[in-house]
């Protein structure tokens, strides 16, 4: 168990156990690789990010983390992997997120993206994504730092 502060100073729990603060989580987020690249959506007010959201009426945690990855960056899962859950005791509320790791088979141009501006691929995550205005809070804190170091093992 990993126990940090986030971007906006909230505390942060984050686990590599199977599911343990809920086996029904709200929210997703997938960190993608596409032809050995990084897959990102560029959020229209946050900033660079990997796609995630909200898990809706009537679908799981996985369902929601594919589709998400479709609506955002065009890109269809190939390969869906769990690597934890962290939570968030928010000044606005608790949120309780599951992480993947997604291999995208492909990447398909759409209409649009949503809340996005569509897919966005690169070689690395700078080492200082913290201090780089252009990315979202998202990725700013330690959840990007353990679960990187977590697919890389």
């Amino acid at each position: 168990m990993y126990i940090f502060t986030d971007y906006y100073r909230n505390k942060v729990q984050l686990s590599f156990e199977n599911h343990p603060f809920s086996r029904l989580p709200k929210h997703v987020w997938v960190i993608c690789k596409y032809n050995h690249q990084w897959l990102l959506t560029e959020h229209k007010e946050r900033g660079l990010e990997f796609p995630g959201g909200k898990v809706e009426e009537g679908e799981t945690a996985e369902q929601a983390a594919v589709r998400e990855v479709k609506e955002e960056t065009g890109g269809i899962v190939g390969f869906l992997e769990y690597i934890g859950q962290y939570y968030v005791n928010g000044k606005n509320g608790d949120v309780i997120k599951n992480v993947y790791f997604a291999n995208i088979e492909k990447l398909i141009k759409q209409d649009t993206y949503f809340e996005t501006n569509g897919p966005v691929l690169l070689n690395e995550i700078p080492t200082n994504v913290k201090q780089l205005g252009h990315y979202s809070f998202i990725m700013k804190d330690d959840v990007l730092t353990y679960c990187m170091e977590k697919i890389n093992e």
